[in-house]
């Protein structure tokens, strides 16, 4: 992606960094991936905001296989591909890098907007199925600002997508706000009622409000699932493990909820972590009625798609 020229300022909202930054220094974390089950290693390295060629850096996924490179993936909204249960981006050269949303997420939220994020298997490990380990890595290595102003994604008119009707509709709007504003409605595990989360996101209200939501489900439905990838050859739920899910039995979470609405808070993680695809934060309130992976992606493509509906804009401090 070009760098921009001649982006319109704005004012800094409150709780975010007026430069943009990256890691003063590398990370290395390791664990396994929840679909695929496979042991990954990952080093997140520090980064320039524009490349060699002049162009912007953000995030850049580097597929790596016994010290050597197989491809690099950028987070681009354009090389997202559809799975089950996850967000997957793939290469023109066929290197693809799934699950990729919890660590975006958390890497929008700790306000490091390039860095390299190199990993010798195809999945970003899922950990506790959280965001908390996440946060907890990316801190201790510290924050180097650089040079440019922090920027935005400034939504200028109303955008929507649905699917379905009556009590399974799925509703997703984006429209014109001062900061990042996120609405989001979920029900969509009977014997657990409505949930709902309403709150302005900055990186200080993800890391005490969101990070730590687990990913979830109902252990009788996992099960078929993952006999319907082997059979199909697509990885799914191989790694699910009740250290890395909520996993539910019935009516009740092996080992309870971290919160009552822990649910509805991890569609916010997700929903954070699919919008961190276009490249910065979002000045925009976003309202969610049962968001998923796809609806996710529907609106932000809509949103990318709409002639006039955004602009990118820098923060004045």
């Amino acid at each position: 992606m070009s760098v921009d020229t001649g982006v319109r300022g704005v004012k800094l909202p409150a709780g975010w960094h007026a430069s943009e930054g990256t890691l003063a220094r590398p990370l290395e974390l390791s664990g396994h991936g929840l679909h695929t089950g496979q042991h990954v290693n990952v080093r997140i390295l520090p980064a320039a905001a524009t490349t060699s060629s002049g162009e912007r850096h953000g995030i850049v996924f580097r597929r790596t296989r016994k010290g050597q490179v197989l491809g690099t993936v950028p987070a681009d909204p354009a090389l997202r591909r559809s799975q089950p249960l996850c967000t997957m981006l793939h290469a023109n050269e066929g290197v693809g890098v799934r699950t990729t949303e919890h660590l975006l997420a958390s890497l929008l939220a700790c306000e490091i907007d390039h860095a390299v994020v190199e990993l010798d298997a195809e999945e970003v490990p899922i950990l506790d199925g959280s965001a908390q380990p996440w946060i907890d890595a990316i801190l201790p290595c510290g924050r180097t600002a650089l040079p440019q102003k922090k920027r935005f994604l400034r939504v200028l008119q109303a955008v929507s997508v649905a699917d379905s009707e009556g009590a399974a509709r799925r509703e997703m709007r984006v429209e014109p706000a001062d900061d990042y504003a996120l609405s989001v409605h979920n029900n969509d595990l009977k014997g657990f009622g409505d949930m709902e989360w309403h709150g302005r996101l900055t990186p200080r209200s993800f890391a005490e409000e969101i990070a730590s939501s687990r990913s979830y489900g109902q252990i009788k439905w996992a099960v078929p699932a993952i006999v319907v990838g082997y059979l199909r050859g697509v990885p799914i739920l191989r790694g699910a493990r009740t250290s890395c899910t909520a996993s539910i039995v019935g009516k009740r979470v092996i080992g309870g909820l971290r919160q009552p609405d822990e649910f509805v808070r991890h569609r916010v993680l997700d929903l954070v972590g699919d919008l961190a695809l276009a490249g910065a934060p979002l000045l925009a309130h976003v309202t969610a009625r049962r968001p998923t992976h796809e609806m996710n992606y529907r609106l932000l493509a809509a949103l990318l798609g709409t002639q006039g509906a955004y602009e990118w804009v820098e923060a004045d401090a």
